[in-house]
């Protein structure tokens, strides 16, 4: 059995969101109510970190370190551990929002107006009101399905497009081997064109070939 190919299939480019997504996105929820500012910054720690859903919806206000050296801490798959660190931008969001929050160190972040931590299916409902807000001033997320994996996706390219090695963002994402991380190297043209700016064109004249007047001799007299 384990002699017998895997069957092929077709595997699609990654969906990431561009700088201009992402500001759009960020600006759809209403800072004025206390789900709009909720709801945002949960979206900057889903773009900042690269958690999965079941990882954001997971956090507990003990992950959540702001400190010297910020970062958050959760479990993922495979019951692994491991911590990521925090931008001064998240930090400045999340200590505005945890002191708004009070919550105790067992609480989730990210709790609904009940108190209990959001489910995976209200993540992805916010994440689809927002995309279509921010549609009204970035066209082009309209033909984006924005999903929490689109903004971990969106997460790993900014860090690749950044410099940052594959391993290191392997470790980033809480990726079980590094050959996962590959499918952002097929993803990122702009990686792909700074590689093929190195290297030396072919001195090759554009245009149609035009014979010499010696070769059109020689073909004549054959």
């Amino acid at each position: 059995m384990l002699s017998i190919p895997q069957k092929r299939f077709d595997r699609a480019l990654i969906c990431f969101l561009t700088e201009p997504e992402i500001t759009a996105l960020l600006a759809a929820p209403d800072r004025a109510t206390w789900i709009g500012r909720r709801d945002r910054t949960l979206l900057l720690m889903a773009l900042q970190t690269g958690l999965r859903v079941s990882e954001l919806t997971g956090l507990a206000c003990r992950d959540v370190h702001l400190g010297s050296g910020a970062h958050v801490g959760c479990r993922g798959k495979g019951r692994k551990d491991r911590c990521t660190p925090l931008t001064a931008q998240t930090v400045a969001v999340l200590r505005v929002w945890m002191r708004e929050r009070q919550g105790e160190p067992g609480d989730p972040v990210f709790p609904t107006v009940r108190g209990a931590a959001l489910s995976r299916d209200a993540v992805e409902h916010l994440l689809c009101k927002y995309a279509e807000i921010a549609t009204r001033s970035c066209s082009s997320l309209r033909d984006k399905h924005v999903t929490a994996h689109v903004l971990r996706h969106t997460c790993a390219m900014h860090l690749l497009q950044a410099g940052v090695d594959t391993s290191v963002i392997a470790l980033w994402l809480g990726h079980e081997s590094v050959e996962t991380t590959q499918i952002y190297l097929h993803a990122d043209l702009s990686l792909k064109e700074r590689a093929l700016a190195r290297t030396t064109p072919n001195k090759l004249a554009p245009g149609r070939f035009h014979p010499s007047d010696a070769v059109l001799a020689f073909l004549e007299s054959l």
